[in-house]
C-alpha cells in the first residue's frame, strides 16, 4: 500500500482535532433470470454480508488502522439488510467496557471516532438485474487515518463499482498556535490504493484540494459475464440471450458509476 509522505511531526498544542472521514459506497452487479432466483440472490446476499460477518469486518478496519473499539451496535433488518455502527478511539481507555455487541447496545457518543456500514440488498423484477449496495463510513480525529484500510475493505466485498470521498475538517494548533489544516501530504485517494487493485479498476478523481475534500470512482475494467450470472454460467445461455444480458449488465453498471439513467 503506498503511504502518505508525511510532514515533519507536529509539535501540538493539546490534542490533534483533525477529523478524517472516508465514505465508500460499494455495489456489485448480479443478473438473475427470474424471480426465484432473484430470491435467491437476496437471500445469500444478506447472509454472506449479515451483521455478524459485517462486525468482522469493521473489527479488522479498527485493528489496521490502529484503532481501540469502545462500543459495537448492530442489527439485521427483516426482510433483508443490516447495520454496524462501532465507537472507537485512538488511545487506550483505562476500564474500557466490554464493546461485545448485545441487542441493547446504542452508540450515543459522537464526540469520538467511529466506523459505520449499512446495506441495502436490491433488485428490479422485470430486467432482472440484482444489486447489492454497502454504505461504510470510517471517521478518525486525532492521528490514525482511514486510508490505511482502503485496500481491506474494496477486497472485503464483491466490488464491481468503488466510490470513495475523503476529507479532512477542521483544525489543530501547533505549540506556537498557528493552525493546521491537515498533517498529512495527499495527491489522490489513489495514492493510498494497491498495484493489485488500480490494475482491476478504470478510475475517475474530483479532488477540490483547497478544501481538502478528495473523490475517487472506480468501475472494473474486465466485465467477465459469468461473474455476473446467478444460478448459472454463460455457456448454458445461447449466445444472442448472453449478448443480451451482458448488455443489460453494462448498462446498469454505466448508469451507477455515471450517476445518471442513460438511454439505451
Amino acid at each position: 500500500m503506498a503511504k502518505p509522505t508525511n510532514n515533519p511531526k507536529l509539535k501540538l498544542l493539546g490534542f490533534n482535532n483533525l477529523t478524517k472521514s472516508l465514505s465508500f459506497n460499494i455495489y456489485d452487479i448480479c443478473y438473475a433470470r427470474n424471480q426465484q432466483q432473484q430470491q435467491e440472490y437476496i437471500e445469500y446476499i444478506d447472509e454472506a454480508y449479515n451483521a455478524e460477518r459485517l462486525t468482522a469486518i469493521l473489527t479488522e478496519v479498527a485493528h489496521i488502522i490502529g484503532a481501540n473499539i469502545l462500543n459495537v451496535a448492530r442489527q439485521d433488518y427483516d426482510p433483508q439488510g443490516a447495520s454496524v455502527t462501532m465507537l472507537i478511539s485512538e488511545g487506550h481507555l483505562d476500564g474500557m467496557p466490554d464493546p461485545s455487541p448485545s441487542k441493547n447496545s446504542v452508540v450515543t457518543h459522537l464526540d469520538k471516532s467511529h466506523i459505520t456500514v449499512h446495506t441495502y440488498p436490491e433488485n428490479h423484477p422485470d430486467a432482472g438485474i440484482s444489486t447489492f449496495r454497502a454504505d461504510i463510513d470510517v471517521s478518525t480525529c486525532g492521528k490514525i487515518s482511514p486510508l490505511k484500510a482502503l485496500n481491506y475493505l474494496i477486497k472485503s466485498f464483491e466490488s464491481d463499482i468503488v466510490v470513495m470521498d475523503y476529507r479532512v475538517r477542521g483544525f489543530t494548533r501547533n505549540v506556537r498556535g498557528m493552525k493546521h489544516y491537515i498533517d498529512h501530504t495527499i495527491d489522490s485517494i489513489q495514492n493510498f490504493l494497491s498495484r493489485e487493485v488500480k490494475d482491476k479498476y478504470d478510475m475517475v478523481d474530483v479532488n477540490v484540494y483547497q478544501e481538502n475534500i478528495f473523490h475517487t470512482k472506480m468501475r472494473l475494467k474486465q466485465l467477465n459475464l459469468d461473474t455476473y450470472l446467478f444460478g448459472e454460467g454463460s455457456s448454458e445461455l445461447p449466445p444472442r440471450e448472453a449478448k443480451r444480458i451482458r448488455e443489460r449488465v453494462d448498462h446498469e453498471i454505466m448508469e451507477i458509476f455515471y450517476g445518471r439513467n442513460i438511454q439505451r
